[in-house]
């Protein structure tokens, strides 16, 4: 209902990019090179400084960019209390995922949820942890699960659930046959990584540096950026890696890969963050209450697997 011109000018202020803003509009770039024009006609001021392939603000710009978020988030909050007032859980659900949780976590939670609310669209962005947080930052999404805390002052974090993290190898790997391992044990033999930014990378860093090692020293051959990837190039028997429980329960089951927990254990927090001022639709509110109590069900499951794996 907001003025569209409203719409795509902040659109293309927050991605400081022409051809940014189309593709998330899902728009032509002169289709929105004319809407911001029309806008700068009706102000009749420039908003945008144009040089050498690059745009910024002007100082017009810079005004008409604080009162369009509040246009917009108050036009936005309006449609959905008047549309919440039939009692459906309808609308679009704008999400972003670590690779870990969009991969291995949300895909049956989400089927479970349109099943169980058929007028929801969900449209999910697939990032590492970092990414994630500033599209919510940035208001591009609705929410984010992540794999690592936020530490944005404009972000509010709700802890989901546990999730361990163990190092997996080839069942021929000269590691295989260990009930437990050390950070100190892997010092000695090859690794693969997940690529900076990555939660998973994050916390295996830190849990390193607290054991005494040094991250960097260690025998890294690959950084590669999704658990997918990493769990190929371990099965040839060459690396080991640490990846979340919750991506290998299939090579486990199959016998291809070997799960070997840590000592002491390597356990992180699941979490969602969502903009703190930001108003929260029934939507929103419901889906973050269903997904939290699924991933809950969820980690419950792997230490139950876990547990039996150890006996």
């Amino acid at each position: 209902m907001a003025d569209r011109r409203l719409q795509v000018f902040y659109t293309v202020a927050k991605q400081l990019s022409f051809t940014k803003a189309a593709e998330q509009l899902f728009m032509t770039q002169p289709a929105v090179t004319f809407q911001v024009k029309q806008l700068e006609e009706h102000f009749n001021t420039r908003l945008f400084e144009r040089s050498h392939g690059r745009i910024a603000l002007t100082a017009a710009g810079q005004l008409v960019l604080g009162y369009a978020e509040r246009i917009l988030t108050l036009a936005e909050e309006m449609e959905t209390r008047v549309s919440e007032l039939t009692g459906a859980v309808s609308g679009a659900l704008l999400l972003g995922a670590s690779t870990t949780i969009a991969e291995y976590m949300l895909p049956q939670i989400l089927g479970e949820f349109k099943a169980a609310h058929p007028e929801v669209q969900a449209h999910m962005m697939v990032a590492n942890s970092e990414t994630i947080v500033h599209r919510v930052a940035d208001h591009s999404i609705d929410i984010g699960l992540i794999e690592s805390p936020s530490y944005l002052p404009s972000l509010q974090n709700e802890v989901c659930c546990d999730d361990e993290l163990v190092v997996v190898c080839a069942p021929g790997h000269v590691l295989a046959q260990r009930k437990t391992l050390r950070a100190q044990d892997l010092a000695s033999v090859a690794w693969v990584r997940r690529e900076p930014g990555s939660g998973t990378r994050e916390f295996t860093d830190n849990y390193i540096r607290e054991c005494g090692l040094a991250p960097d020293d260690l025998d890294v051959i690959m950084e590669l950026g999704s658990p997918e990837a990493m769990k190929g190039a371990v099965a040839t028997g060459s690396a080991v890696a640490v990846v979340s429980r919750a991506t290998i329960t299939k090579e486990l089951q199959l016998g291809t890969l070997v799960a070997i927990p840590l000592a002491p254990r390597l356990i992180r927090t699941l979490s969602l963050v969502h903009p703190k001022e930001k108003f929260r639709s029934r939507l929103v509110t419901t889906f973050v209450e269903f997904a939290m109590r699924r991933m809950r069900d969820m980690a419950a499951q792997y230490e139950a697997e876990s547990r039996r794996e150890s006996a």
